[in-house]
């Protein structure tokens, strides 16, 4: 469901441009990355149309003990395109506001469920829990489409920045504690 959610996402087409090899590829990504947020939270609705990946307070960034527990899997499945992952995971990394927070890390719907409330739901879900911590929540997107889906739930844009090297552009999102 998450590689058919993010098929059209800008970071997900600058690091696999082709899209034969982003439809072979994105499954194995995101199942690692399912497996990889398990220590955060994570939502999935009932029937599987959307879910989000929390990261909780100082877990946020990759650290170089889970690139090298994860080598040969992120060499295996990225292939060629490893160094463009690198390069967002990177940036995304460069651009993290400091202080404690939760990290809203993924959010997807199935293409085929979006606009029926599913990922606002899931969201919201996370919210709520996040709420009892007191903490803020934040946000990256590189896609402006969704900017007005998050301020509608509370987030609003901290900064705006690219990926180098002719990557995407990101936007920036905290949610105020509560």
């Amino acid at each position: 469901m998450l590689a058919r959610a993010f098929a059209d996402d800008p970071a997900t087409n600058f690091i696999f441009p082709d899209p034969a090899e982003r439809e072979k590829r994105l499954p194995r990504m995101f199942a690692l990355l399912f497996d990889e947020d398990a220590h955060g939270m994570r939502l999935v609705t009932a029937g599987g149309e959307a879910a989000t990946l929390w990261r909780g307070p100082g877990r946020n960034r990759t650290t170089w003990l889970d690139l090298l527990f994860h080598a040969l899997p992120l060499m295996s499945m990225f292939g060629t395109a490893l160094g463009r992952a690198l390069a967002v995971s990177n940036a995304i990394d460069a651009h993290f506001p400091a202080g404690d927070y939760w990290y809203l890390h993924i959010a997807g719907c199935d293409p085929v469920a979006q606009g029926k409330g599913f990922g606002g739901a899931t969201i919201r879900s996370g919210l709520d829990r996040v709420a009892d911590s007191g903490l803020p929540a934040y946000l990256e997107t590189p896609s402006e489409k969704y900017l007005g889906f998050y301020r509608g739930l509370g987030f609003e844009v901290i900064g705006e920045w690219a990926v180098p090297k002719g990557g995407p552009r990101f936007w920036s999102m905290m949610r105020a504690a509560g």
